[in-house]
C-alpha cells in the first residue's frame, strides 16, 4: 500500500515538476520589460517561488528514494540495534519537512517507538530513524536548522531571525525558531560531552595560548508565593557568572596563527565543569605534543588553582609549560595599592605606578614586592592583605621580560574581547533574563559562531550519536 501511496506521491511530484518548467520558460520568453523597482521585486519573487518549489519536489524526490532504499534501511537497523532502548518497527508515517526555501517536503519514512510506550488514541515517543541518519531533526532539514543556528547566534532576538527568515519566504514561529537553535546547541553538547569529535588541525610542535575569565548575565529565578494576577509565576534576576575558555595558536611573531581558528566555549557552571570542559579540548588536540602552553589569565583563584593539575592531567611536562597573569590587571592593582598612601596625591601615584610598571617588564618582580610590601607594611585591613598577596603569592606568575622576549603574549586581551563578543553583546543587557539552559545553549552557538568553527558544530549537532544519550 505504502508503495502505491509513494508511486502516486511521484507521479504528481513528476507533473508539478513539468509544469514549473514550462513556466520557467514562459518567463525566459517573456520580452516584457522591467521599468521600476516595485516590477523588479515583483518579478524576482514569482521566479524565486518557482524556483524553491521546484528545490522542494525535487529535494522530496531525492529524500525519498534514499529513504526507501536497502542501504538505507541497513543503516537504520543498525542504529536502532545500538539504540539505549529497544524499538519496535512501527512502520511507515508521511512526515511534512522544512526544506531552507521554507517550502514543505512532504515524504514517508519507517518510525521506531517502545511497546510500552504506546497510548491509545496518541503517538508514542519514538524516533524516525531515516531522518536522524540523515541530519534532519524537528522537521527541519539540516541547511534550515543551521540557519536558524547562525542567526539566533548573530542577531540580537528571535523577532529578529521570525523577521529575517520571513524576509527569505520561511515562515516559522518565535517558539519554534527556540526549539529549533535550542535544541541544535543540546545535541552538539551531548557529541561534545562523548568527546565523539575531532579538530582538523594539530598543535604538534606549535605554542599555544589557552586563557579563561567569567563575564556576568541574569538567569531566571522562580520565586515562591502566589502567582501575579494574569496568573504568571513570580521570578527574581539572579547574576550568574558564564566562563568561557579560549584556546589559541600564536607563531613565531607572537600574532594570533590565521591557519588555526580559536575554540571558544563557555557555560554557566562552576569552575570544575569548566576546567572538565577545557581539559576535553586540549586532550583531543594532544597538546602535550606542542612547543610551549602558555596559561595567561587575571589573578583569579579558581583559575590558577586548578591549572597545575590540568597541565599534569593532559600529559604536559614542566618544561613545556608556562603561567602568567596578565599584565594590565597586574598595573590594575599597582594603582590600587598606590590609593592605599592617602598622603599621596594623584600625580605621586601615577609616577609610583609607572615607575613599578617599568619594573615589571624589565624583570625586577622582587623590587616591585619590595616596594608595595613598604607601602603596606604597618597597615591592616582586608583590602591591604588583598593587595600585598596579590603581588606576593603571582610573583611566579610576573615573568613578563622572559615571555615578552620569546614573543608570547603578556595580556589576556583576547579572552576579555571574546567575554564581550560573546556575552556582553548578546546574552547581557537591561531587561534581559535567561533560563539558565537556553542561555548554556546560546552560549555554545555563539562561541562556535564567533570562533569560526560552526561546521563543526554543525557536524556534532547533525550526528545520530546527538539524541542516543
Amino acid at each position: 500500500m505504502n508503495h502505491i501511496l509513494n508511486h502516486n506521491h511521484y507521479n504528481k511530484a513528476d507533473i508539478r515538476i513539468q509544469e514549473i518548467y514550462l513556466e520557467l520558460e514562459q518567463f525566459r520568453n517573456n520580452k516584457r520589460l522591467i521599468g521600476s523597482p516595485e516590477e523588479l521585486e515583483i518579478v524576482e519573487r514569482e521566479i524565486l517561488s518557482l524556483t524553491n518549489e521546484l528545490a522542494s519536489l525535487i529535494l522530496g524526490q531525492k529524500l525519498q528514494e534514499s529513504l526507501d532504499s536497502k542501504e538505507s534501511s541497513e543503516a537504520e537497523k543498525i542504529l536502532i540495534k545500538s539504540w539505549p532502548q529497544r524499538l519496535k518497527n512501527e512502520g511507515k508515517i508521511k512526515v511534512n519537512l522544512c526544506a531552507s526555501t521554507g517550502t514543505v517536503v512532504e515524504i514517508s519514512t519507517r518510525y521506531y517507538r517502545r511497546k510500552c510506550d504506546r497510548i491509545k488514541g496518541k503517538r508514542s515517543k519514538g524516533v524516525y530513524a531515516g531522518l536522524v541518519l540523515l541530519g534532519i531533526h524537528e522537521r527541519c532539514t539540516p541547511v534550515l536548522s543551521s540557519k536558524v543556528g547562525i542567526l539566533t547566534a548573530t542577531l540580537g532576538s528571535f523577532a529578529e531571525v521570525k523577521q529575517i527568515l520571513s524576509e527569505q519566504g520561511i515562515s516559522l514561529g518565535i517558539k519554534v525558531l527556540q526549539k529549533i537553535a535550542y535544541r541544535y546547541a543540546e545535541r552538539a553538547r551531548v557529541v561534545q560531552q562523548m568527546e565523539a569529535y575531532s579538530f582538523e588541525e594539530d598543535v604538534v610542535g606549535r605554542r599555544v595560548v589557552v586563557s579563561t575569565d567569567g563575564g556576568r548575565i541574569r538567569i531566571r529565578e522562580n520565586k515562591r508565593g502566589p502567582k501575579t494576577k494574569k496568573g504568571r509565576t513570580r521570578y527574581k534576576g539572579a547574576w550568574r557568572e558564564p566562563k568561557l575558555l579560549l584556546i589559541y595558536v600564536v607563531n613565531e611573531e607572537g600574532k594570533m596563527e590565521k591557519s588555526f581558528a580559536p575554540i571558544i566555549d563557555g557555560m554557566i557552571k562552576g569552575p570544575d565543569a569548566l576546567f572538565e570542559l577545557l581539559y576535553s579540548y586540549l586532550n583531543k588536540l594532544d597538546i602535550k605534543q606542542v612547543d610551549t602552553v602558555l596559561f595567561i589569565s587575571d589573578g583569579a583563584k579558581w583559575i590558577w588553582n586548578r591549572v597545575s593539575q590540568l597541565a599534569e592531567s593532559v600529559g604536559l611536562a614542566s618544561n613545556q609549560v608556562r603561567e602568567l597573569i596578565d599584565f594590565y590587571h597586574a598595573v590594575e592593582h599597582l594603582g590600587s595599592v598606590a590609593k592605599l598612601r592617602k598622603s599621596w596625591n594623584a600625580s605621586t601615584r601615577k609616577k609610583w605606578v609607572k615607575k613599578q610598571r617599568g619594573l615589571l617588564l624589565k624583570g625586577e618582580v622582587e623590587k616591585v614586592i619590595e616596594s608595595v610590601r613598604q607601602i603596606c607594611r604597618g597597615c591592616k585591613g582586608k583590602e591591604i592583605a588583598t593587595e600585598r598577596n596579590y603581588f606576593v603569592n603571582n610573583q611566579n606568575r610576573m615573568a613578563y621580560k622572559e615571555i615578552k622576549n620569546i614573543k608570547l603574549p603578556i595580556g589576556s586581551g583576547g579572552v576579555e574581547s571574546t567575554i564581550r563578543r560573546v556575552v556582553n553583546l548578546r546574552l547581557k543587557g537591561p531587561c534581559i533574563f535567561w533560563l539558565q539552559k537556553n542561555a548554556d545553549a546560546m552560549l555554545l552557538l555563539r562561541s562556535f559562531f564567533k570562533a569560526g568553527r560552526w561546521n563543526m558544530l554543525k557536524n556534532m549537532a547533525n550526528s545520530p550519536l546527538s539524541v542516543m544519550e
